[in-house]
């Protein structure tokens, strides 16, 4: 048992330390070499748990939607007014600048969907799960009287996570005209509108 546990601790640091690399060096050129370099062990260490490189950054994928969802939720969840949630939501929803690691993150991995089933499946699944953190909210809003939504909740989700998405390539694109703040603001902007709410 104490084999497996340690194996387990193994893999889960090798996880994060191909997450810094990636993150600090990007996908291109990616070698195992500066996986080992990051977790202080020998390459050879590295090969032994993943002899494929693609296995691992798979598995940091994995674990950086996790984290980034976990976050989401934590900051979400627990608020029980219905207009902070979705301010909440939006908020989290959005990288606070170039640098902000699990954000970084995720967008270098995405562009693996073009040429991955796993990984554009991957994507998929947190683009699925991050409507339903917005249809939630937005369903509540309705049910307590704070939003008249000008369509269905799934639609106008979707519509949310996809500004953000779209503010958020601009932040990591180095746009000068777009940063958390401004991005923060377009998203509520088109949350008053699509529900009705000037408290957002």
């Amino acid at each position: 048992m104490a084999r497996t546990k340690n194996q387990g601790a193994r893999r889960e640091a090798l996880i994060e330390a191909a997450g810094r690399a990636i993150t600090g060096r990007g996908l291109a050129g990616l070698r195992i070499k500066d996986i080992a370099a990051e977790a202080e062990v020998s390459a050879g260490s590295v090969l032994y748990y993943y002899p494929e490189l693609d296995d691992l950054v798979f598995e940091v994928h994995q674990a950086a939607v996790e984290r980034y969802l976990a976050h989401r939720h934590a900051e979400t969840d627990a608020i029980t007014d219905p207009v902070a949630r979705l301010r909440a939501a939006a908020g989290s929803g959005l990288p606070r600048d170039r640098d902000d690691g699990v954000h970084k993150l995720l967008y270098e991995l995405h562009g693996l969907a073009d040429r991955s089933r796993p990984h554009a499946t991957l994507m998929a699944s947190l683009y699925a799960r991050e409507v339903a953190l917005y249809t939630t909210v937005l369903e509540l809003g309705a049910a307590a009287g704070e939003f008249t939504l000008t369509a269905p909740p799934a639609e106008v989700a979707r519509d949310l996570v996809a500004l953000e998405d779209g503010y958020g390539l601009h932040i990591f694109s180095r746009n000068p005209a777009v940063d958390h703040a401004t991005a923060y603001d377009a998203v509520l902007r088109f949350a008053r509108t699509v529900t009705g709410c000037a408290r957002l």
